[in-house]
């Protein structure tokens, strides 16, 4: 058989019959030439066909496919056309952007995360920390049902090292924000500490109108009462 062009760079569509490059064609790996038998716009037209047929048989409807003006996109959940900037970021799209707009990207992602792990909670839990809720609750059972810390709040923050990430147990909010605000630096914590237990300002009445404050670490600069009354003689001037 003679061809009227050459199968290394073209090829002929059984359905338009038109003769194409074969970058006109999808890939197909299993094809000597990796390319499909029909070109893509015959192949989507086929494959859209294919589905239509498949929903009839099982009794669904497809929607019909819209044409947004350029910079815009349909979302097929909400059905509003909306700005491409509205559409989260994908490098596999033509567009660059995905299917869906944000809020039901969003929308999506909370129900297939529910329907892989139970919950959202779940989904964190294992992405994060390679936990279960099983395993958090177990923790917290151990702990006595309360902070691993105060000893004294419901536990429901996973403390962890930011270092190692290992999981280390599960605090309070005020506790697991304390040690946030503290770097998890055991030096400034033992600093917070020593500075609680060991510096403790009193106010003194030196005399009428006067104050200072004393200090086991930094005590006030002793006056005499001559410089005392020296002081509130240029105070009240």
């Amino acid at each position: 058989m003679i061809l009227d062009f050459d199968p290394d760079s073209s090829a002929r569509c059984p359905d338009c019959g038109e003769v194409k490059p074969l970058a006109a064609f999808p890939r197909a790996a299993a094809r000597k030439n990796g390319r499909g038998l029909y070109c893509s716009p015959c192949f989507a037209l086929r494959y859209r066909q294919h589905r239509e047929r498949k929903a009839a048989k099982e009794g669904r409807t497809i929607r019909p496919q819209r044409t947004a003006p350029d910079g815009f996109a349909y979302c097929p959940d909400c059905q509003e056309l909306k700005p491409l900037e509205d559409f989260p970021r994908n490098r596999s799209t033509s567009t660059g952007r995905g299917n869906y707009c944000k809020p039901c990207h969003n929308v999506r992602g909370r129900e297939n995360r529910i329907l892989r792990h139970g919950s959202t909670r779940d989904y964190h839990l294992r992405r994060r920390y390679g936990l279960t809720s099983e395993d958090v609750d177990r923790m917290v059972e151990e702990q006595g049902g309360l902070c691993a810390i105060c000893q004294e709040r419901e536990p429901k923050h996973v403390d962890h090292d930011h270092v190692t990430g290992s999981v280390r147990g599960v605090l309070c909010s005020c506790c697991n924000q304390a040690l946030g605000n503290a770097r998890d630096r055991p030096d400034i914590l033992r600093a917070a500490i020593d500075y609680l237990e060991r510096t403790t300002w009193t106010r003194e009445r030196v005399c009428m109108g006067v104050y200072r404050l004393t200090s086991p670490h930094r005590a006030a600069p002793s006056r005499s009462s001559s410089e005392l009354q020296h002081l509130i003689s240029s105070r009240r001037g």
